[in-house]
């Protein structure tokens, strides 16, 4: 996979692993769309993408607003002239016991982590499908979580959510097999964004935390060989993955002791 000169989209692009794919992708000589709701933190994003040898443009938008996915494509249209990258990286979370999750932050994640993503993507197949028929493969990169590899207790709609994502690309993936769309989705650990700073569960609990730049590293490398399934968790965790695909009440098991201490660490992780 040739990721230099890459034209496309990348949402929640204003921090985190969005803000430092959009750096790395620049490197590359990308020219891009950076989708988020906070304009001050896209226009930083877009001066460092700029920096690193990049375009960019910045849309300031709710994208899970019923006009968000046209009207972002049509802004990348008009802007890039071709879309062949869909960076579905925008997401939150709530953790807690379901019963104390308020609904309005259940419906926040279904609607963010899964709903935007499907109808954005909808809303860019045919300029994907346009690049990939002009010679330059399109790629649909969607974010998801290791909590996709093994759910785990007081995340309930949030593993439901970036479950369903994985779950959306693979269905995709075999959509468009054949038609120069490469589709492929990540699951990244803990790592150490803002949207982990209201956690104070480590690495005892399993979060141990990456740095975000290594991350990316190994999300674009990963891509670089022609990866769907890009798995950067730590090691820990990994061990857990590999156990919830063998033996998920095993698990269970392994978690039980430490469940009072894990939702201590994890109750008031929110970042809506």
């Amino acid at each position: 996979m040739d990721l230099t000169d890459r034209h496309g989209v990348v949402t929640g692009a204003g921090s985190g692993i969005g803000r430092e794919l959009a750096i790395a992708l620049a490197g590359r000589g990308a020219h891009l769309l950076l989708v988020g709701r906070r304009e001050p933190l896209l226009h930083e994003t877009a001066a460092m993408v700029s920096a690193a040898g990049g375009t960019a443009h910045v849309l300031a938008a709710d994208i899970t607003t019923e006009d968000a996915p046209e009207r972002i494509v049509t802004e990348a249209r008009g802007r890039l002239g071709r879309i062949d990258l869909l960076v579905n990286n925008a997401g939150n979370v709530r953790a807690g016991r379901l019963e104390d999750v308020h609904v309005d932050d259940i419906r926040a994640m279904v609607e963010l982590n899964l709903l935007a993503p499907i109808l954005l993507t909808r809303a860019a197949i045919a300029d994907l499908r346009a690049a990939a028929d002009a010679g330059h493969t399109s790629i649909v990169l969607a974010i998801s979580s290791g909590i996709a590899l093994v759910s785990l207790p007081f995340y309930a709609t949030y593993a439901a959510t970036k479950t369903g994502i994985a779950a959306f690309g693979h269905a995709l993936r075999r959509e468009l097999h054949g038609t120069g769309v490469h589709v492929a989705t990540a699951y990244p650990g803990a790592t150490a964004t803002e949207m982990m700073d209201s956690s104070l569960a480590g690495e005892d609990l399993g979060f141990g935390r990456r740095p975000v730049g290594e991350v990316v590293t190994d999300l674009l490398e990963a891509l670089t060989r022609d990866e769907h399934e890009i798995n950067t968790s730590l090691p820990t965790r990994r061990a857990m993955q590999q156990m919830h695909a063998n033996d998920p009440l095993a698990v269970d098991a392994a978690l039980a002791p430490r469940l009072p201490q894990l939702e201590a660490a994890v109750r008031n992780h929110r970042r809506i």
